[in-house]
């Protein structure tokens, strides 16, 4: 195969997909899918938006004991419910970008 170089930087385009760096030629593959979705375009995202919803209305909603003065659901604990969702939700998306493909077209 051979390609049209660039005599000033030895870097030039082949017609036939290749492409010469000074006196090698190496040949170009287009991508023709991505590795998966974009995560706004799965159902995982929108239920660990849900999820983190709950976590913080229900930190919201559930106040002290009246009679103890104890909260029993803080934002303590809120948070650190959140940071578990945040841990399932990044190891659902590396399972899901195992090995999946999506085309470039959808």
């Amino acid at each position: 195969m051979s390609a049209n170089t660039d005599n000033t930087y030895g870097v030039g385009s082949g017609t036939d997909n290749t492409y010469g760096v000074g006196t090698r030629t190496v040949e170009r593959h287009d991508r023709w899918s991505t590795e998966t979705k974009a995560s706004t375009k799965t159902t995982e995202f929108y239920v660990f938006l849900a999820a983190v919803a709950a976590v913080v209305i229900t930190a919201v909603m559930v106040g002290q004991d009246e009679n103890t003065g104890i909260d029993p659901f803080g934002a303590l604990d809120a948070l650190q419910y959140i940071t578990f969702l945040a841990i399932g939700y990044m190891v659902a998306r590396g399972l899901a970008k195992s090995g999946s493909r999506q085309s470039y077209t959808t």
